[in-house]
């Protein structure tokens, strides 16, 4: 390669480089690979946070497959030129402010064509403080990356890593769930662990266990192994297959409920939508397992319900269905909270996502604590309410007894 293209060649791979560091950078394609490799088609890379270090993130894009690698700020810069020195001969980066695309002809002659990004605001300022940048990224990040591959198999965004229109309340809703687990994760210290195990009961169609796994594969990077139960023997197939064209490790499904499942060593406990005392099972099984974390969101209240008896004073706010049927749910999940601060828990019940989303918007997250204490105040609390609304049995308290 002459000097000529080797300074050209420098340059580019500086512009990366730069983009990086001021994290400006929005993608990066390596593509028309022509190395040994026959299964690899390109590499994507994208820059990440992880523990308050920026990184390069870099996808490998088989015919089958995908491999993610991230790889520290000091160390892009020498892959990358290595990568268009050898195998690669087009690459082509996107910035805040820029587009540029470089391509390697045969001969070894490099041309780059560099021209300002159409998608890029009319007042983008390019002596934007890194601090700015930083500041104007975090308002808008993303708990999940649009270009991840199960999102497309799964069909929530297109061949373009285009969300399709239909599967927006979706999308918004894995990306709420996963930024209450990040949170949860950080509160419970889980991403420093070598394995975690993920029990995720109900997983349906999975769009958010395979959201969980690709957070802790992609994201966290600790090794990990995810188990979808599902009754439905259809949904846990198509599920499995999805999962082994993806070529996907540490992720399974199998058919079974949360009433019979035997678990062991669960780190993470989700049950989204468990119907009735199917989320007391769930909950008790969390805690059996001396989960970390326990994330449930509860419907179908129907074991509190005929069990109540309210005071006179309340019989006319009562006498409505609605209203009777709100205090039902209420008094359930206030019940489960407190039994599991109980037995070892930090418990928090909130509204999960908006109602414009999902009807089934309430969830119950649990924290293991790390410092035993005295119940016996929460334990009375929980007797004094069942006596005041007359309930002689609550599931999970007789699981849990």
């Amino acid at each position: 390669m002459s000097n000529v293209t080797s300074l050209e060649l420098n340059g580019f791979v500086q512009e990366c480089a730069n983009a990086l560091t001021d994290n400006t950078l929005q993608r990066l394609v390596f593509s028309k690979y022509r190395g040994d490799d026959k299964e690899l088609n390109r590499i994507a890379v994208r820059s990440v946070e992880l523990k308050g270090q920026r990184l390069a993130s870099c996808l490998y894009e088989y015919r089958t497959h995908h491999i993610t690698k991230n790889v520290e700020q000091t160390d892009a810069a020498a892959l990358w030129l290595q990568w268009l020195e050898g195998d690669f001969q087009s690459a082509h980066l996107i910035t805040h402010e820029w587009e540029v695309q470089l391509s390697i002809s045969k001969k070894g002659k490099v041309l780059i064509n560099k021209y300002r990004n159409k998608n890029a605001p009319k007042n983008y300022d390019k002596q934007l403080s890194v601090d700015d940048t930083l500041s104007h990224n975090r308002a808008k990040k993303r708990f999940v990356e649009q270009d991840r591959p199960y999102l497309r198999e799964l069909g929530i965004t297109d061949a373009k890593g285009e969300i399709i229109p239909s599967m927006s309340r979706k999308w918004k809703q894995i990306n709420k769930f996963i930024e209450v687990l990040s949170r949860a994760i950080d509160n419970t210290g889980l991403a420093d662990k070598k394995e975690v195990h993920i029990a995720d009961f109900g997983s349906g169609k999975a769009y958010l266990t395979f959201a969980v796994h690709d957070y802790f594969i992609d994201k966290l990077q600790v090794k990990t192994q995810v188990t979808g139960v599902e009754l439905r023997q259809g949904l846990v197939d198509l599920c499995n297959q999805t999962a082994a064209k993806l070529a996907l490790t540490g992720i399974k499904f199998e058919q079974g409920d949360v009433q019979h499942f035997k678990a062991q060593g669960i780190n993470i406990m989700i049950a989204l939508h468990a119907c009735d005392i199917a989320t007391d099972y769930a909950l008790h099984m969390g805690i059996r397992t001396g989960a970390e974390i326990i994330m449930c969101s509860p419907c179908c209240h129907k074991q509190i319900r005929p069990q109540m008896q309210s005071p006179q004073l309340l019989a006319p706010l009562l006498q409505h269905g609605i209203h009777l049927g709100q205090e039902a749910e209420m008094v359930t999940d206030g019940l489960r909270a407190l039994l599991l601060e109980a037995h070892g828990y930090d418990t928090q019940v909130f509204e999960f996502i908006s109602l414009e989303h999902t009807s089934k918007n309430k969830m119950i997250l649990a924290q293991k604590r790390k410092q035993p204490r005295d119940n016996s105040a929460i334990l009375k609390q929980i007797a004094d309410i069942k006596a005041f609304y007359g309930i002689k049995e609550q599931c999970l308290e007789t699981l849990l007894s």
